[in-house]
């Protein structure tokens, strides 16, 4: 219960990071945020609790893999603000358009052998 609990805090800090680094500069939040921080936490917890190299290989290839739909969103959701479309309302419309394509992307990846 305890390591989870630090996990948990550890991540939700780095989140808090993200979100004081942008009040400053959007730029920096946004290198911030797109570091691998989560993933690199996420493969050393699994190695501390599994040893389990192959696991953790299994995991870099499919974040790989499931981060391409979600690239999308950072491009519609700019466009979507500056056209006027209210906040919820874009941010909304660019998850709906995330899941869809992250239904896609688990598709080509059944279909293709990769997991899943």
């Amino acid at each position: 219960m305890g390591f989870a609990l630090f996990k948990a805090l550890l991540s939700g800090l780095i989140v808090s990071a993200v979100s004081e680094v942008t009040k400053r500069s959007a730029a920096l939040g946004a290198l911030v945020a797109s570091l691998p921080i989560i993933s690199v936490l996420a493969m050393i917890w699994i190695w501390v609790e599994t040893k389990d190299t192959e696991r953790i290989a299994a995991h870099a290839e499919a974040t790989f893999w499931m981060v391409l739909p979600s690239l999308p969103m950072f491009l519609v959701l700019p466009i979507l603000l500056r056209s006027n479309v209210p906040f919820y309302a874009a941010l909304s419309l660019c998850c709906a358009l995330t899941t869809g394509l992250y239904f896609v992307m688990v598709w080509l990846m059944k279909k293709f052998g990769f997991g899943f």
